[in-house]
């Protein structure tokens, strides 16, 4: 008797598929003919697999449910961003951000329905976490983009926190990176975390790909204030483990940082700033903050923007400003968020 239809082919390693393989009775080769047509081709309809046995095909495609599927609403902004939303194997939505600028094209991509961090100034940590995705649905996001041929980058900085889904996270990144996978260089992959202390040194040690670490204020009061991981794992510690690794070469590390009027753009900020990352070789990214309804939060107006980015250069620390990309459609930086999706709104 056949299983039910209850797993995936599509995210599943050459050592699963062996294990597959033998499993079902196939040769040892058809490990690697499937890798090829998952992610090669992108071809998950074990029937479409013209070099796998019709037997076998037939019984792969009785016990493995289809899970690439196309995004179910695009919305484009005046600049060329567009906004997919896909829907989840368990009925729940995510967002992700393709961003066209030049020669250049990144898509930023979830990894978890909602989010559980709780940062006060995200539209996705207000509606909470509904469930943690697949490495197939994090790499469906890639595969089922119209864009899909002219991406050059992949930033994992939509919906959900990366390192509070680790294992899948790190699935997909060994599918996108690897030779019998999509073939990427780590160098065109960002993964962007508040800092899940537990989970950072495996991101490190296991993947190549560049961190992004979410900053926003260097004081443990402050930062805590508005983003409460900084009580389990402080910022600290964060870059006490990010000096013990080396980034001068390919691998790069930055931190982002949200602007917010008043409340972490003073001159001591820029000070503390610059005690806490020091040893570490980075840039920071300064990030308009996004109003989102009911936030006590205000952004600062370009000149106070440029004035923080300037004093930050002059004292070492490479910064730069982030340009604002799809306000208009909701698909800048922390306003992700599928709540009124989920409401059926």
């Amino acid at each position: 008797m056949e299983k039910a239809l209850s797993e995936s082919l599509y995210g599943k390693t050459p050592a699963e598929l062996a294990a597959l393989c033998a499993e079902l009775g196939m040769p040892r080769f058809a490990a690697k003919q499937l890798a090829r047509w998952l992610y090669a081709k992108h071809v998950e309809d074990p029937l479409l697999m013209s070099d796998i046995s019709a037997a076998h095909r037939t019984r792969l495609a009785g016990r493995f449910r289809p899970v690439l599927t196309p995004p179910e609403r695009i919305a484009e902004s005046a600049d060329g961003t567009k906004k997919y939303l896909f829907r989840t194997q368990q009925g729940a939505y995510i967002e992700s951000a393709y961003i066209p600028d030049g020669a250049r094209a990144t898509l930023c991509v979830s990894s978890q329905a909602g989010c559980r961090m709780g940062c006060r100034f995200c539209a996705t940590g207000r509606q909470g976490l509904q469930h943690s995705l697949t490495a197939a649905e994090i790499l469906n996001q890639i595969v089922s983009l119209p864009e899909r041929e002219t991406l050059t980058n992949v930033v994992f900085m939509g919906m959900g926190e990366p390192l509070d889904n680790t294992d899948n996270v790190l699935r997909a990144l060994d599918i996108l990176t690897s030779e019998w996978g999509f073939g990427w260089s780590p160098t065109r992959i960002t993964l962007s975390t508040a800092g899940v202390v537990p989970e950072l040194r495996r991101l490190l040690d296991e993947t190549k790909v560049h961190l992004a670490v979410s900053l926003h204020n260097p004081f443990r009061e402050e930062r805590a204030a508005i983003m409460p991981v900084e009580r389990a794992w402080p910022i600290a510690e964060v870059a006490a483990i990010l000096r013990q690794y080396d980034f001068t070469h390919q691998r790069r590390v930055s931190f982002e940082y949200i602007v917010m009027s008043g409340l972490n753009d003073s001159p001591r900020h820029i000070r503390e700033l610059c005690r806490l990352l020091d040893g570490i070789k980075c840039r920071i990214n300064l990030i308009r903050f996004h109003k989102i309804p009911g936030s006590p939060y205000f952004s600062p107006d370009d000149e106070a923007m440029v004035r923080f980015r300037d004093t930050l250069t002059a004292k070492g620390i490479q910064t730069t400003i982030r340009a604002s990309r799809g306000e208009d459609i909701q698909a800048a930086c922390g306003l992700l968020s599928t709540s009124a999706t989920d409401a059926g709104q």
